[in-house]
């Protein structure tokens, strides 16, 4: 077993982006944005599954955008471009799963 820690770091910095794990199909990745902040286009060649565990942030993939917050997590394909704008301060989850 494994406790891995994820404080909130908006605090003291702005945009936060850490890897927690790494398995051997698997990777987790935290983000943590400021209102506002953006990353910019790109793919994974893994599938990726977005949690978000706090606030809200519109995710645009292939050019459709959609908000993905607490209530919902949002799924792509491997080779989906997308990118991401934080409408409030946000808090997300990124696992990067092999297929």
């Amino acid at each position: 077993m494994d406790l891995i820690p994820t404080p909130y770091q908006l605090g003291q910095k702005a945009k936060h982006i850490a890897k927690l794990q790494t398995l051997e199909n698997a990777s987790i990745i935290n983000i943590q944005l400021k209102k506002g902040e953006t990353i910019a286009e790109h793919d994974s060649r893994r599938d990726v599954v977005i949690v978000v565990r706090k606030g809200a942030v519109i995710f645009d993939v292939e050019g459709t955008e959609t908000i993905v917050k607490q209530d919902n997590m949002l799924y792509m394909k491997p080779f989906e471009k997308h990118s991401l704008l934080a409408v409030e301060d946000t808090d997300l989850l990124v696992f990067q799963i092999m297929p």
